[in-house]
């Protein structure tokens, strides 16, 4: 079985990376040639597959779609820009990279990576321009947070997804201690990692312009909006009554943040109505290939779950003095490392990471934080965030790796450490 499974993998990779077959196909094959190969009759393979694109699906689409939404509205209104400028004012030229790490938190707590990256960048390389500061000095703390955010924080889709496929877990409390591990791991491949990278060579895009956008929306309105979904989601863990208990669930939260985003940020401001459903279409035009990225992870899932790949992962670490949080750690890391997807990572892991759980009884909040550091190690070439970074800042290969890479992996051993520390303490 295990060399089936290496296989697989080893297809996947090719299928995806050199090959170039869009990933929900390459899912797909994968997970065909898996399930045949180890003896399921067809009706379970389609099945297995079919069942597991649905809950996929069904756990995270609307968590996608809600946050897009919210975050081109927050783009096309341009209050990120507004809360930029009102921290780069109170922090200061140099604690920039300070003022940007915490931009970064800010902006990234509800929003994807992708979006807030394209949000975040051309403001970061606008400043280092305005300020003559290397772009990857003032960069890389910004772009740790957002890292951050994605890998550890609900209602991100995988830990999300994580949350609610770990039996036990809860939502408020997973992103109550995802915020303390994030602190440090923030600090120390942000800002610290940082500061090595002041002679870094790049040549980023362009982004400074003449253009005055006027009527641009309150600071308070769009640091509301973007809070908002941070503040429901996390009294849901305090919450002792069914209306807050509700409005706390991540999906009800996001929606009435949307709600607010095209009142304070949309209505308030003036701006029709047809204008602002262009907006909530283009959003979901953006993650739609993101989307079918994850139903085909959820189909490879189901069927290494079919194939009892958790079980022989169980029967393996019996023999193993590692600590759980340390082998779902790996695990989660082998996987990004071969997929190149966080997301990808965190959801495969949840369902080998299972017979464990059950099996150890260890804290499943810290769990689902010990896949989401692993989920971020090690980005290379095969992860889009990897070239987003490169082209956007236009530095090397090389020297993506040495800057990338290394924050990165700094960040995923952070949050093992954090999740360690934090486990002894409860």
């Amino acid at each position: 079985m295990w060399v089936l499974v290496i296989i697989g993998i080893i297809l996947l990779v090719a299928l995806i990376s050199l090959l170039k077959i869009q990933p929900f196909i390459s899912f797909l094959i994968v997970a065909m040639f898996l399930g045949l190969a180890n003896g399921l009759k067809t009706s379970e393979l389609i099945e297995s597959i079919q069942k597991g694109i649905g809950t996929t699906l069904g756990a995270i689409v609307p968590i996608i779609i809600l946050g897009s939404m919210i975050g081109k509205v927050i783009s096309n209104s341009n209050a990120n820009a507004v809360i930029t400028d009102k921290l780069v004012h109170f922090f200061g030229p140099k604690k920039l990279p300070f003022a940007f790490m915490v931009i970064g938190f800010i902006v990234g707590l509800p929003l994807f990576f992708s979006v807030a990256f394209l949000l975040m960048a051309p403001l970061v390389l606008s400043a280092a321009k305005k300020h003559h500061l290397n772009p990857i000095y003032l960069g890389i703390p910004m772009l740790a947070s957002l890292s951050i955010t994605q890998g550890f924080l609900p209602p991100h889709p995988a830990p999300y997804y994580l949350v609610m496929h770990l039996p036990g877990a809860d939502m408020g409390k997973t992103l109550g201690l995802g915020i303390i591990i994030s602190i440090p791991a923030m600090l120390i491949s942000g800002w610290l990692f940082g500061k090595t990278l002041k002679n870094i060579n790049a040549n980023p895009m362009s982004f400074v312009t003449d253009e005055v956008i006027v009527n641009n929306p309150k600071l308070s309105s769009s640091l509301f909006v973007l809070l908002l979904p941070v503040i429901l989601i996390s009294i849901h863990a305090f919450a002792n009554n069914q209306f807050l208990l509700f409005i706390g669930e991540p999906i009800v939260a996001l929606l009435i943040s949307l709600a607010s985003a095209i009142y304070l940020l949309g209505f308030r401001r003036g701006i029709a109505w047809s204008d602002m459903q262009v907006w909530l279409v283009d959003a979901i035009k953006e993650v739609a290939p993101l989307t079918l990225t994850f139903a085909g992870a959820g189909a490879f899932k189901e069927i290494l779950q079919a194939m009892h790949v958790g079980y022989e992962i169980l029967k393996i670490t019996n023999h193993s003095n590692l600590n759980p949080f340390i082998i779902a750690w790996l695990i989660s890391a082998l996987l990004r490392i071969v997929t190149g997807s966080s997301t990808v990572a965190g959801i495969t892991t949840a369902g080998l990471i299972l017979p464990i759980l059950v099996k150890t009884g260890v804290n499943p909040n810290l769990l689902a934080l010990s896949i989401g550091a692993g989920s971020m190690v090690l980005s290379h070439v095969n992860d889009t965030g990897f070239w987003l970074y490169k082209e956007y800042f236009g530095v090397s290969i090389k020297d993506s790796l040495r800057t990338w890479t290394i924050m990165e992996t700094i960040l995923a051993v952070v949050g093992l450490l954090g999740v360690l520390v934090l486990d002894y303490f409860l």
